[in-house]
């Protein structure tokens, strides 16, 4: 299984051509290429969502799809009623709001040690997932 998960904001920016991110989008390319990832149908969602968006990527429905169909290559955990029950308890313990929390949830579901997210906090260990944002020195 792999070790890292990956966040929404890792395949925005990795899809992302914006002068303003290049420096975060080869890191999330490098990321996507080289490492041994995994994320969610929520992530997918999400990233679809986001990307076509007009003040976001703005990419074309066929654009996303052709993102979507090259990640869900990778390990992808479905929503499930164990992501949404886990959830609603990180949701508590760790006072995060849900769509964190699911993700959270799914990264554990898939055994991953390490999320890659830049929107949960740096170093916080979620039971066994540790956020690391790969983006801060960048």
């Amino acid at each position: 299984m792999p070790a890292t998960f990956v966040d929404t904001n890792v395949l925005l920016y990795a899809a992302s051509n914006a002068p303003v991110e290049r420096a975060k989008s080869a890191e999330a390319r490098r990321i996507v290429k080289n490492e041994d990832i995994a994320l969610s149908v929520q992530v997918l969602q999400e990233f679809y969502w986001v990307s076509t968006r007009p003040n976001k990527l703005a990419l074309t429905h066929n654009e996303a799809v052709n993102f979507i169909d090259t990640w869900k290559m990778f390990p992808v955990q479905s929503i499930s009623l164990g992501i949404v029950e886990e959830a609603l308890l990180l949701c508590r313990k760790f006072h995060l709001g849900y769509w964190d929390a699911a993700i959270v949830a799914a990264a554990r579901h898939m055994n991953c040690d390490r999320l890659y997210s830049e929107d949960l906090a740096h170093g916080q260990d979620y039971d066994g997932v540790t956020v690391v944002n790969p983006f801060r020195t960048t």
